[in-house]
């Protein structure tokens, strides 16, 4: 359970955060150079110099946490996670510590902080920790002292033995989110290498659309199943918590895409389009497990295994005995940098199968849109396009506002392009009196 000090604004509360706090979160490539830090610091600046007090939270530059990386399996080959921490936490500090100097020379006062003293408490889940209080006192001194804030991202510090602890890949804009929260800031702005949240990857359709609104609900189905704009876990937060978030360029200005609440997102609308974007992910696995035994308890047991293994499973597919055997086959997808850990798990378990098969080659494509709960024929419009495009669907996932298909990872970029033209999502699709998009609605059949 989450504990955050001071009291944050609820879902419904939104609008009555502290308007004089801003939270500001860079990403790697924001910081990348001594130009991007001098750029993010001007902005950062800017914001202070607009009557905001402001708390930045900055990642790691470039690819430094890649390097970092790379330096430990040169030492060796399985690292200890403990020290992988107290490693990894080092590139954020860089980050926060160059900017800080950067905001001095501009005539402000900054401070740069560490996770743990700027109060984030996490578990002791060593490279993937779960932030479970936050104690903002020492940050909520500095505003008051009129300093510039800059917080290190990504980091904390475990409740029980104090080690340096780390959030995972993406857990700056978690530490964002955690830090809005407890301060009651008015937004927390998210600033990346793209202009905001599309309909697709532009790097797959060039003319993707750009959101200017998306639900909580919306955005955390796209993260999960393959956008990396924002971290899940940041979403899920501030969904939880009442952070409004917007998503914005580093290197342009201009609004970004918002994260609401989806009463919010319903009021600024005039009508929901029931498929909002088009995601997708490659760095997925499978794992299909042979001659089961049909019985109570062992599903459980089995996945209780990959759970307490930190493994996630996504789409689970068993089906039924056939033969006289009663031998049932289960598949599941995974993301592809926990399949080892996944089939250490299992093989842990003993004779629970007969055989274990992995496949690597698949990825998930997914269509995502709160309006397709009173929408019928998505489902059959998608296979239709994918089926047309002689796509073979292997797995298929679904949730009131998502359905995901999971195909050759070959096939990925093809699938998103069809699936994009066919619910007219490009740009080109707006009407001219409706630049939002806000109250297009692709013809379906099906």
């Amino acid at each position: 359970m989450w504990v955050l000090r001071p009291v944050y604004p609820q879902p419904s509360g939104m609008s009555e955060g502290n308007s004089d706090i801003v939270v500001m979160k860079f990403g790697g490539t924001s910081v990348a150079g001594a130009e991007e830090i001098k750029r993010a610091a001007r902005r950062i600046v800017a914001a202070r110099e607009a009557g905001s007090q402001v708390v930045a939270v900055l990642s790691a530059r470039g690819k430094t946490t890649d390097e970092l990386v790379a330096q430990a399996l040169e030492i060796s080959p399985r690292p200890d996670s403990r020290e992988m921490d107290m490693l990894l936490s080092t590139g954020e500090r860089i980050s926060c510590a160059l900017c800080a100097m950067a905001i001095h020379d501009m005539g402000h006062k900054a401070i740069s902080l560490t996770g743990s003293q700027a109060g984030i408490v996490t578990d002791s889940s060593h490279t993937n920790a779960k932030i479970i209080d936050v104690r903002a006192d020492r940050i909520s001194e500095k505003l008051g002292e009129d300093r510039i804030v800059l917080v290190a991202g990504f980091q904390g510090v475990s409740t029980d033995s104090h080690d340096v602890t780390t959030l995972g890949r993406g857990g700056s804009d978690t530490t964002a989110v955690a830090l809005a929260a407890a301060l009651g800031a008015s937004v927390c702005e998210i600033y990346t290498d793209v202009a905001g949240v599309f309909s697709a990857d532009p790097r797959i359709v060039p003319d993707a659309r750009k959101l200017s609104l998306a639900s909580f609900e919306e955005m955390l189905e796209m993260s999960a199943s393959g956008a990396k704009v924002l971290q899940l876990r940041s979403v899920e937060y501030a969904r939880n918590h009442g952070v409004r978030i917007h998503c914005r360029s580093s290197f342009e200005d201009g609004p970004g895409t918002l994260v609401v609440t989806e009463l919010e997102a319903e009021q600024e609308t005039v009508e929901q389009p029931f498929v909002t974007a088009v995601t997708h992910s490659e760095s997925e696995a499978r794992v299909t497990l042979t001659g089961i035994r049909d019985e109570p308890g062992v599903a459980g047991e089995i996945f209780t295994a990959l759970a307490d293994a930190d493994v996630n499973v996504d789409v689970i597919i068993q089906n039924e005995p056939v033969g006289d055997d009663q031998l049932a086959d289960l598949s599941f997808t995974i993301a592809s940098g926990d399949l080892t850990k996944a089939i250490e798990a299992i093989e842990a378990l003993g004779e629970v199968s007969k055989g274990i098969r992995t496949d690597e080659r698949i990825g998930k494509v997914s269509i995502i849109g709160a309006g397709m709960r009173s929408h019928p024929g998505v489902a059959a419009r998608v296979f239709e396009v994918l089926g047309g495009e002689r796509i073979n669907i292997e797995m298929i996932s679904t949730s009131p506002i998502k359905i995901s298909c999971v195909i050759s990872a070959g096939e990925i970029p093809q699938a998103v392009r069809a699936l994009h033209q066919a619910f007219d999502l490009g740009a080109d699709a707006v009407k001219p009196e409706d630049p939002t998009g806000a109250g297009h609605r692709p013809t379906v059949s099906g």
